[in-house]
This record gives C-alpha cells, sequence and structure tokens, in this order.
C-alpha cells in the first residue's frame, strides 16, 4: 500500500499505509514529520486508545541491504528503554508487494513537538537548557554505553512534552535511524548528519564516536540559548567555519552553564568534556539556579511558624483542587479592561507550586513556587509593582518574561485573610515597560478585596451547612 496520494495538497499530509493500519489497528492522520528515508504521521491506536507516531520508510525495501538497515532500526529502537528516547510501541512489514516489502515503525508520540519548531518562538531561558541538557544528555549517556553513536543530534530530533514547556522543559531525542556501532565505522565513509551540527571531526571526514555526539549537542543546546546557529551559511561554509574557530559563547550565559558548553563544543575531540561530566554539570547549574532563586526571595521568607500559619489559611478557603470558575474569571476580566492590559492572573500559593485559578493572557494553569516567588509572593502584605523586568536580575530567566508571554511589567497586589495572611496574589501585566501609579494599585487592591470576599461568604456558607 505505501503512501496513497489523496489530492495534489494532501499528497504530502496524508498517508493510506502500512498493512496493520489497513487491518484497523491504527488510524492514520497528518504528517508530523520527515526525513531523508522516511515520513512520520500521526495516528490514533485504536484498541489502546492513545496517539502514535507511525514512521513509514519512502523507499520499499527491494534490496536486500535497504532491508536490512530498515531492520536493524527497528531492533535497535526496540532495544532501548530510558525515559529520555522515544519507545517503540510496534513494528510491522507491508507485504502487499511481496517482491518489495515496507517495513513500519510505530512510536511513541510526543505531543509538544520538536525544539526546532520550538525556537521559532523564541530561544530558551538557562533554566529550561540546564533541564533539556539533563535530560537529552542522560538518555545520549544511555544510547553510548549501549555501543550506539546517534550521528544526527539536531533540535528536529529532540522532542518536547506537551505539557509544561514553558516551566520544566521534558525532551526525548528521537530518530536513531543513522545510529552504527560504536568501533564500526570505517576511515571515508560518507559523512553522515546535519550540516548545522556536524563535529569538527565528521567535517573533515573523520569517524564519529561519541566525542562527536557531545559536540553535536552542545551547539543544539547552544542554538536553543541564543537563538542563532552557531555556525550558519550553506554546507561548505558552515563546516570550514567550525574546523577554523569555536563557537562563541556569550558572556551573558551563567558561568556554569557557559563552562559545560565550551567544554562540549572544543574542536580538539581530545580535549572535549566527557558526556557524563556534562551531564553532571547540567544538574549542577539546575540545582545552583533554583538556590539562587530561593535565596533571592530568602530576605522575604516567612519564619516557619508564620509559613505553616499562612499554609493553614490556604487550606481553609479549599479553593486550591477546585477548577477555575467564573466569578474568578469575571475579576481578571475587569482588571484587564480597567487597567488596560492584557494579561491578569488570580494565583494561590500553597508550599511547592503558584496555582492559577483565574488567568488571562498565560497558558499555564500552574507554576513551580521557586520560579514564582517573585510573581505571587508567598508572604507579602503589600501591593508591589515591576516598571521593567529586564531591570531585575532575579526575574529575567523567568519563563513568563524570558518566553510567551513575554511579560515586561506588573502589578501585584496581595489576596489577605480576615486574619491577615497573604494566600496569594492577584497580578496584572503588561508586554511592555510601563510605569504603575497609586490609581492603578488602589483599584488591583479593590479588586483583591472582592476576591476574598467572595472566598469569606463561601467559607462562612459551608460552616452554616455544614457546621464547619
Amino acid at each position: 500500500m505505501g503512501i496513497d496520494t489523496v489530492g495534489t495538497d494532501r499528497a504530502a499530509r496524508r498517508v493510506v499505509g502500512p498493512v496493520a493500519v489497513a487491518a484497523g489497528r491504527y488510524r492514520i492522520g497528518d504528517e508530523i514529520g520527515r526525513g531523508g528515508k522516511a515520513r512520520v504521521f500521526l495516528a490514533h491506536d485504536r484498541l489502546l486508545h492513545r496517539d502514535v507516531a507511525v514512521k513509514v520508510f519512502k523507499a520499499r525495501a527491494g534490496d536486500p541491504e535497504e532491508l536490512r538497515v530498515q531492520e536493524a532500526e527497528a531492533k535497535l529502537v526496540a532495544s532501548l528503554n530510558h525515559y529520555a528516547l522515544t519507545t517503540l510501541y510496534d513494528a510491522g512489514v507491508d507485504t502487499s508487494d511481496p517482491t518489495n516489502p515496507q517495513i513500519y515503525l510505530v512510536m511513541e508520540h510526543m505531543g509538544g513537538g520538536d525544539l526546532r519548531t520550538r525556537l521559532r518562538r523564541g530561544p530558551l531561558c538557562p533554566l529550561q537548557v540546564g533541564y533539556l541538557g539533563y535530560d537529552i544528555g542522560s538518555g545520549l549517556q544511555y544510547l553510548h554505553e549501549a555501543g550506539f553513536v546517534h550521528r544526527d543530534i539536531k533540535p528536529a530530533n529532540v522532542l518536547l512534552h506537551a505539557r509544561e514547556q514553558e516551566v520544566r522543559l521534558r525532551g526525548k531525542l528521537a530518530d536513531f535511524g543513522i545510529s552504527s556501532l560504536i568501533g564500526t565505522g570505517e576511515h571515508g565513509d560518507a559523512v553522515t548528519g546535519t550540516a548545522a551540527y556536524l563535529s569538527p571531526e565528521q567535517a573533515a571526514g573523520e569517524d564519529a564516536g561519541p566525542d562527536s555526539d557531545v559536540y553535536s549537542f552542545g551547539l543544539v543546546l547552544l542554538e536553543a540559548l541564543t537563538g542563532a546557529v552557531a555556525f550558519p551559511g550553506d554546507v561548505e561554509t558552515s563546516a570550514l567555519a567550525r574546523l577554523d574557530r569555536d563557537p562563541v559563547i556569550p558572556d551573558s550565559v551563567p558561568s556554569g552553564l557557559a563552562e559545560v558548553l565550551r567544554a562540549m563544543t572544543c574542536r580538539d575531540r581530545r580535549e572535549r568534556i566527557a558526556l557524563p561530566d556534562a551531564v553532571q554539570g547540567f544538574l549542577d547549574h539546575v540545582v545552583d539556579d533554583l538556590v539562587r532563586r530561593r535565596e533571592g526571595a530568602g530576605e522575604r521568607a516567612l519564619e516557619p511558624e508564620a509559613e505553616s500559619a499562612r499554609l493553614d489559611a490556604v487550606r481553609r478557603y479549599d479553593v486550591l483542587d477546585t477548577p477555575p470558575e467564573d466569578a474568578f474569571d469575571e475579576v481578571t476580566d475587569l482588571v484587564r479592561r480597567t487597567l488596560g492590559l492584557p494579561i491578569a492572573i488570580l494565583a494561590v500559593v500553597d508550599e511547592e507550586r503558584a496555582w492559577f485559578k483565574s488567568r488571562r493572557g498565560v497558558s499555564l494553569p500552574e507554576l513551580p513556587r521557586a520560579l514564582t516567588d517573585e510573581y505571587a509572593g508567598r508572604n507579602g502584605l503589600g501591593t508591589w509593582t515591576i516598571p521593567d523586568a529586564r531591570d531585575e536580575p532575579s526575574l529575567r530567566d523567568h519563563p513568563f518574561i524570558a518566553g510567551e508571554p513575554f511579560i515586561r511589567s506588573a502589578i501585584a497586589a496581595p489576596l489577605l485573610s480576615h486574619d491577615g495572611h497573604s494566600i496569594g496574589r492577584l497580578i496584572a501585566c503588561d508586554v511592555e515597560p510601563r510605569e504603575f501609579g497609586a490609581d492603578d494599585a488602589a483599584v488591583l487592591e479593590g479588586f483583591a478585596r472582592i476576591v476574598m470576599r467572595e472566598l469569606e461568604l463561601r467559607l462562612a456558607s459551608r460552616r452554616a451547612l455544614f457546621d464547619r
């Protein structure tokens, strides 16, 4: 069966394909990726009721050697088991043409797209790069320990989870179709990989090894951090550039992260950092970043007894486990219209997270508390403003500032309980720098009191009905 041409446009977007599909197991949808040898389609597993990715090799394997290569990929992917590598669910052979069998793979589908697509919206913040470096680096280390070199690490082969993309990026390495066994490459083989991410030794026609993957991965993470390809241009220009110089690491990159990336992208492969050391470096960067954020808020932190009382107040109103409500949405809508701002958030903060009980202009329903102390305010009893977030070192890497919706200024009023505890914040934001005046603060504080009156009324009603 193979690829079906359904109309001029849809020929590149649809497939009526492998024999298992014809048998009714998978319902094939749109094309979601393609490479030199295969196309990937979104599909739905009718039996297990889940979305999957079906990889269909473009050429039918009439040549025994081609069939061997395709079978080897299926066996390779099936043999791997790591959280940062895509999982093979199923495989099959379309024998509708017995002389030209066609192999297809059914793989895990990642709903967040790939890193190449994500970077079109802008670069990642250093914390996100650290998380991604740790995840993908761990998966790549596992691949090397299993005896394989990937040889084609690039943003399009880094798949992202859909959930919490803007906060805790979780990625998986995909496409092992050109992986080779460590030690089996022969000098003089054709260069394999994508030009912009080749290591210097690959560009020079030398054998690729685990250290080559380290270099390519370093270029991918550097691009994720800066939003620009380190060695742009045509194939020849790009290849010659990396033979002549190391990529530039901007001074704005945190020192620990810069040190790891610099060590990964050394031209001399003998001086390149070992992958386990790089993975540890990414973990150290993440931990240091989170500790720095907490220490930045330390002078505002509550004593343990006071924080315990605040959390009791949060739980007392019983709003953490409830879905967003129209009453709160009306308040955030009014805040936006009254202050003329595009973004309004009603955040309630518990021990670990800021829960957005109403949000306008942002997509995420929550953020880790380590990233939101400046935003949601865990103990502040006053209204604060940020005229320009770029002037606040502790906020520059915040996901809402470094990424969508690219917040630049904010004003926040506390949600104060009747006994004086701040259970969260009512926040209004702009995507441009803005000075907020006393009138703006008074308006927002008034809306915050409306929210708390609503919560107090609900609490009183529950007590009257249930004697609690």
